[in-house]
């Protein structure tokens, strides 16, 4: 028997037709059957989920179904897996999320290549931000690659060997942040991390009964801050203390105060729930922040978390709430330059910055030599006397471009870096702001592969001074518009348009846009005696170079032609042999099995005399695309023109 090579671990419980949803993505992969294994643990269903679990088992060899009393969290029922488990590696799956068609055998692959104890494969999510560890495919790294942090689910792939070696176990019964527990003693045993970035691995998604694992992550009755000081002291045990702020330990534990402690005081939570009751939890916070961190954690914070911080460390509640109101109404903003086609990408310059809730910039004021927070952002909150020091503009602070397949929820991270960078306004203030220059290329923006057939929404993430938003890339173009004009890659038309939110939006392969005017004013252009090429002004093409070798039909003559660039150095001509074989008269030229001519030759006694285009054709008007769009012989089209 072949060795399995993963043990697919799912944890169920009352699941019902979500476990018929999750289980194709389990059982379709690319991997062999006979390599891996799907492990169903059912923690005590009482509905038809074991039912459905045992029909599953019953169609499939290499699906297992076991069963244990409920024990109210997943922990257990992932820790029975484990021990059934026979896979060289282990992959956690919930119950109502799914794998792409070729997770297992690359995360398989990732994990041999680079002999890798935990392997972090790309999420995709319907229901939280990207992140930017998966940015870039890593080989190799350690927990000193703090940007682990930013994922702590089990949703990972782990050697069992390692698993064993180091007693890894998850704690079981109603026991919340069990993913926190593990995954941290995970990351602070191995010596070898890798992330597979280049693939969408794992889709963690939405239930429409809003029943998914994760839904209640705070809940103080399943022991949260318990539990939160247990993951807290493993971290510390596992690292050395220092009163560095960059020191590994306290980069680790920052994660858990930013998220699991000042969530008590920032909204949504602290303006959206009881006040009563969420007055509790943020004396609960205070005493953890207090007894557990270090000083060093805290003063490593951006200016926005460390005044957060400050509030809760001294108790101020109502001064929580009035700050958190403040900069609920902070926003990110976008500012576009001009949209054009350059080397078969997709290119414009972008700025983002904050504004408060009045559309003034957020500021920065500097006074006795140093910088102080908008006293306009402070101006009544109190505890503050309108200032607050700003040691450091830069601490943390970053934002990157993504695009988003809106069918499918990945997230794709084009070429290219922002900057973050202090604007001076005058009279001794300044912004900051992060700048950059956009860089979509669709034939390699999906890992090096071309993007699927879709609209893909442009989306930036900032995160300045403390304050983390996302913001739509959004232009001053009319909505609902085209923002430059298409191009052809690979064959299909991309699209680039404002959606009716004013969103920078490309449309791959025609998903929702048409291309709209045909191309006849091109075509008086070719009426010009004497000219033997026919402008294509709907296909970018790359830098000049060598002419392309293709192949068209001239009425039922297989001709031998050339795609070159035009002279605009943007668009691409195509060029006709100089004799035909063809008796005198208009003759359409189309490519090989396109139903609708691109253009037409005028052919004298042999010579061709000109190319005309579509519009020629008598009650015509057709455009070019049609003839193009789905053709084999175009699709490797801008490669092929920048060799």
């Amino acid at each position: 028997m072949p060795k399995v090579k993963v043990s697919v671990i799912v944890p169920v419980y009352n699941t019902g037709k979500y476990v018929d949803e999750c289980a194709p993505s389990l059982l379709e992969q690319s991997l062999p059957a006979d390599e891996y294994e799907v492990i169903y643990v059912d923690d005590g269903s009482t509905d038809d989920t074991l039912a459905r679990l045992k029909k599953i088992s019953a169609m499939n060899p290499n699906v297992q179904v076991h069963t244990q009393p409920n024990s109210g969290w997943p922990g257990a029922p992932r820790n029975l897996g484990m021990r059934h488990a026979r896979g060289e590696y282990i992959q956690f799956v919930d119950h109502d999320d799914k794998l792409g068609p070729e997770a297992l055998e690359r995360l398989y692959e990732h994990a041999r290549r680079n002999d890798a104890d935990v392997v972090l494969g790309k999420m995709s999510s319907t229901m939280v931000r990207p992140r930017r560890l998966f940015r870039h495919t890593v080989d190799v790294c350690t927990i000193e690659n703090d940007e682990l942090m930013q994922s702590m689910s089990p949703h990972k792939m782990f050697r069992r060997a390692f698993v064993e070696e180091h007693g890894l176990r998850f704690p079981e019964g109603p026991w919340i942040l069990e993913d926190l527990a593990f995954v941290s003693a995970a990351y602070l045993k191995a010596e070898r991390i890798s992330i597979l970035a280049d693939y969408a691995v794992y889709y963690w998604m939405k239930r429409d009964d809003g029943g998914n694992n994760t839904q209640h992550r705070f809940n103080p009755r399943h022991g949260f801050w318990r539990n939160t000081r247990t993951v807290i002291r493993q971290i510390k045990d596992g690292t050395t203390p220092s009163d560095d702020i960059d020191a590994l330990q306290n980069r680790l534990l920052h994660r858990l105060y930013n998220v699991e402690i000042l969530g008590r005081t920032r909204a949504p939570e602290i303006l959206r729930e009881d006040p009563a009751e969420q007055r509790q939890r943020f004396e609960a916070a205070r005493e953890v922040a207090l007894e557990e961190f270090p000083a060093a954690v805290r003063e490593g914070l951006p200016a926005v978390s460390r005044l957060r911080a400050e509030y809760l460390e001294r108790g101020d509640f109502d001064g929580a709430v009035v700050f958190a109101e403040r900069v609920s109404k902070v926003r990110a903003r976008s500012e576009v330059g001009a949209v054009r086609w350059a080397d078969g990408s997709l290119i414009t310059d972008v700025t983002l910055d904050l504004v408060r809730g009045d559309g003034e910039p957020l500021v920065l004021v500097e006074r006795d030599g140093k910088q102080w927070l908008d006293p306009e952002l402070l101006d009544g909150v109190p505890g503050t006397e309108g200032a607050w020091e700003v040691r450091d503009p830069f601490r943390l602070a970053y934002a990157e471009l993504v695009v988003k397949d809106r069918d499918r929820e990945d997230w794709w991270y084009p070429e290219g870096d922002l900057d973050v960078r202090l604007r001076p306004l005058g009279e001794g203030r300044s912004q900051l702001v992060a700048c950059g220059r956009l860089r979509l290329d669709p034939e390699r923006l999906a890992g090096g592969r071309p993007l699927q057939r879709g609209v893909h929404d442009v989306w930036a993430y900032v995160q300045l001074l403390g304050v983390d938003r996302m913001v739509r890339v959004t232009g001053d173009g009319t909505t609902d518009s085209p923002v430059a004009g298409p191009a052809l890659t690979g064959g299909r038309l991309a699209l680039p348009y404002w959606t009716n939110k004013g969103q920078l939006a490309l449309d791959v392969d025609q998903r929702q846009r048409r291309l709209g005017p045909d191309i006849a004013a091109a075509a008086v252009t070719n009426a010009e005696r004497g000219r033997r090429s026919l402008p294509l002004p709907y296909v970018a093409a790359t830098a000049a170079g060598a002419p392309v070798p293709v192949k068209v039909t001239v009425s039922t003559l297989t001709v031998k032609a050339e795609l070159l660039p035009a002279s605009d150095g943007a668009t691409a001509r195509l060029r006709l042999p100089a004799h035909l074989k063809l008796p005198s008269g208009r003759h359409a030229v189309a490519l090989p099995e396109a139903p609708d001519p691109l253009g037409y030759a005028v052919v004298d006694d042999g010579t061709l005399l000109r190319l005309e285009g579509p519009a020629y054709a008598p009650g015509s008007g057709r455009r070019f695309l049609n003839s193009v769009a789905d053709n084999r012989q175009v699709r490797a089209l801008r490669q092929r023109l920048g060799r």
